[in-house]
């Protein structure tokens, strides 16, 4: 840990120095510091434009993570929820709105970002919605209560999930444009670990001065102070330096709408229909965090002090996680997720056998432990598919392969999750059994998949 937090320094230490001078001149030392790879195929001209573009990169997702720290349905919205008192329902709907209303949408917009240049243009719009979305959260929660101030912030949620799915569908786009194979799993890894620092600062803040009572005030200026990330972020990122794409990207007017051209790529691609199955089955580490957390409701610590913990275990795994992993992910992504998923379904079973020992289901400490845990696969489990998705094909195809790849897993998410939900009903315990089924499934296909990273 102590060696993950002095690597975060030093990438901050390097990212500040952004600013100091409009050329970036120091920027391709800093930025050959932080990620390795093997260059002997790239000119000086190349590595100084890699080194410019990788930092803002790094940068401005780092403030994005550090905003989703604050806009979390796992942990801060439930926890405002229950200040606001809202009703049960509500909360019920924070994650399926924040998680499938970011990749619903991603295929029908796909057309519109292929026709985009520079096309960072979207990502920068992304970030400034999502800003715009958070603070509308942010007054709600200082105003507001009830029903309405639950309304409101799940509208706002469906909103800030429209705008990332901007975000998500430039960004990776952007990245394959800019940054080599070999160095886009750690770019996102440390982005993660930047924003696990600050995560983890965040939730002992919340720990030792957070008491037994749930703020709303509190919650709220932490929503506003997330805003000002996204705008940062959005500032930052509209200096990225995008190639100049040849004339026969421009697209074809005479392609078939987004439906059938997403249900042509799923039906012919038989690799890209496996990474689909297989980022299915990984929900596993997705999805059963919020289990843990309501089993540990029951328990005790649902005053915002008890926020603390989860929060810093969620910031913990970044850190932790994050750089490594994005490391492994360039090795070998297909790998990672592979591990990926059978780790969390170990840790779901072991878990359940615990529970079931007398006197372990009253110990609270249990659950941080247990949620640390499966966030830590979490981390592990997203930075590998998001670079297998980048590494897996070039120019507009990866656009293809990352829209209808978050669309189908937004409708695969709803229906996952509210047969896990309905099967919630019957106890947690039942939930979480299912997920490990998942999880144990998501090893099988995953293994199946071919190997796209640089070796």
């Amino acid at each position: 840990m102590i060696h993950a937090a002095a690597r975060a320094w030093r990438a901050l230490h390097g990212i500040a120095q952004l600013g100091r001078t409009p050329r970036l001149n120091g920027s391709l030392g800093i930025y050959q510091r932080l990620v390795k790879a093997d260059r002997s195929d790239q000119d000086d001209a190349q590595q100084q434009a890699t080194a410019h573009n990788g930092l803002r990169q790094v940068a401005a997702n780092t403030l994005q993570a550090i905003g989703d720290q604050v806009v979390n349905a796992k942990t801060v919205l439930p926890w405002l929820f229950a200040s606001l008192g809202a009703p049960a329902v509500l909360i019920g709907l924070l994650v399926p709105i924040r998680e499938s209303g970011s990749m619903l949408p991603q295929a029908a917009l796909t057309p519109i970002i292929r026709g985009l240049r520079p096309r960072r243009r979207a990502w920068v719009a992304g970030a400034f919605g999502q800003a715009a979305a958070t603070a509308v959260m942010a007054f709600a929660a200082a105003t507001m209560s009830g029903a309405l101030a639950g309304g409101v912030i799940l509208a706002a949620l469906a909103l800030f999930a429209l705008a990332r799915s901007l975000c998500s569908l430039a960004g990776k786009d952007v990245m394959g444009d800019t940054i080599p194979k070999g160095e886009r799993g750690q770019i996102n890894g440390i982005s993660t670990a930047l924003s696990g620092a600050l995560a983890v600062t965040l939730g002992v803040g919340i720990r030792l001065l957070g008491g037994d009572d749930v703020s709303a005030l509190v919650l709220a200026g932490l929503l506003a102070a997330a805003a000002l990330a996204w705008v940062l972020a959005a500032l930052v990122y509209a200096g990225v330096r995008e190639p100049v794409p040849p004339d026969s990207d421009k697209g074809d007017d005479d392609n078939p709408g987004w439906l059938q051209a997403s249900w042509r790529l799923l039906r012919d691609d038989r690799p890209f229909r496996r990474f689909v199955m297989a980022r299915t089955l990984l929900l596993v580490s997705a999805l059963s965090p919020p289990f843990v957390v309501a089993l540990a409701a029951g328990v005790g610590g649902v005053g915002l002090g008890g926020l603390g913990p989860f929060v810093i275990a969620q910031g913990l795994a970044s850190l932790i996680g994050g750089k490594p992993f994005g490391t492994l992910a360039d090795r070998s992504s297909r790998r990672l997720m592979t591990w990926g998923a059978g780790i969390a379904a170990v840790v779901l079973l072991m878990f359940l056998a615990v529970l079931a020992v007398p006197g372990m289901r009253a110990q609270w400490w249990l659950y941080p432990v247990v949620y640390l845990l499966l966030v830590l696969v979490h981390t592990a489990v997203r930075v590998a598919r998001k670079t297998y998705v980048v590494d897996m094909a070039e120019g507009d195809r990866r656009t293809e392969y990352v829209a209808v790849a978050n669309t189908a897993m937004g409708a695969l998410l709803l229906v996952i999750g509210a047969f896990s939900g309905a099967l919630a009903a019957l106890g947690a315990e039942v939930a979480l059994g299912f997920l490990a089924l998942l999880g144990v499934a998501g090893v099988v296909v995953s293994r199946g998949l071919p190997e796209v990273s640089r070796r």
